[in-house]
């Protein structure tokens, strides 16, 4: 029987790579597909929440698999050259050993899905979004352990296996980032959404800045240049540089204005978080709820809250804590 060849620094940096790429579009694809779960199947004893942040899993999770999964096919295609010029490489202690960790990992993770389902069972938490990640979860290590078992039982036969499984799965995760496109949204609409949340947050700014100055005077500012005069830096719209619009509607009420990208209509159940509200004050329509162009939100003080509080403004809730 030949001995396998020396193993060379080569040899273990691109096993390596094969396995590092592979454990993260694992996991990519895992989070990618947790998130479409989320999405499609709400939990009602979890509230979603709204804004940027709620696509931030999925957005990394595409990022992982656009940038991990075209690598790890590279490097296993190098390898496999690699196999063909010189098939005793198979038999190489590294690949030997990262391979059947991978294995371990594997069966490790079907076996914890398992205990899992008997968990939740248990508890009575049994919803159509816990089977489907469960699902999830066992046909991707399921594939992972059948593959690479095949893989290190195969010896030096040669196969089209491996190209056929890199095209399925090649195909698999491509529709699956289109999805996110639709799902969340192209590049230019994410964006639109992070310049609208900050709209908020600078309208939320601007409402603190009005309840602090009637606090002090007793009386509400007339214009935004009014609140500048005593030291607050009024922000501008951070896409055009534009001032917001503020206009008092009387003794304790005032109406500010900004223009939207985007639509914004919180859920009934995560309209309970308050994202955008604020305490001690109402406002029309609840929970900054806007349309696409000019928005209006009439704002009234709560007299009778602040005066409970001995004139203590609360500090204005920040942008997804």
């Amino acid at each position: 029987m030949e001995n396998a060849p020396k193993e060379t620094a080569k040899d273990l940096f691109l096993h390596l790579l094969s396995a590092a790429t592979l454990y993260l579009s694992v996991i990519g694809f895992i989070t990618l597909w947790w998130q479409y779960i989320n999405f499609l199947f709400p939990d009602k004893l979890h509230i979603q929440g709204t804004g940027t942040a709620v696509y931030e899993p999925l957005l990394w999770a595409n990022s992982i698999l656009v940038v991990t999964f075209p690598v790890y096919v590279l490097v296993s295609w190098i390898i496999g050259r690699d196999f063909k010029k010189n098939p005793l490489k198979r038999e190489a202690g590294v690949r030997k050993w990262l391979w059947y960790i991978t294995l371990f990992i594997s069966a490790m993770t079907i076996i914890i899905d398992l205990v899992t389902l008997v968990f939740n069972f248990l508890k009575g938490d049994l919803t159509t979004q816990f089977f489907l990640k469960l699902i999830v979860i066992l046909i991707v290590a399921g594939a992972v352990f059948g593959y690479y078992l095949w893989d290190l039982k195969k010896r030096k036969e040669a196969s089209g296996k491996p190209k056929k499984a890199a095209w399925i799965s090649g195909v698999i995760i491509l529709v699956s980032i289109i999805y996110g496109f639709f799902l969340v949204g192209s590049p230019a609409e994410q964006r639109d959404l992070r310049f609208d949340e900050q709209r908020i947050m600078d309208l939320q700014q601007i409402q603190g800045f009005a309840i602090e100055y009637w606090q002090q005077k007793k009386d509400l500012p007339q214009s935004l240049n009014e609140m500048s005069k005593l030291g607050y830096r009024t922000p501008t719209d951070p896409e055009t540089g534009e001032e917001y619009q503020y206009i008092p509607a009387g003794e304790l009420s005032f109406r500010i204005c900004a223009s939207f990208n985007t639509v914004f209509k919180p859920e009934p159940a995560a309209s309970k978080i308050f994202y955008y509200s604020q305490r001690g004050v109402s406002t029309v329509p609840q929970d900054w709820e806007h349309g696409i162009g000019l928005s209006c939100f009439d704002i009234t003080i709560d007299k009778d809250f602040y005066e409970k509080e001995n004139g203590i403004s609360p500090t204005p809730i920040k942008e997804f804590q």
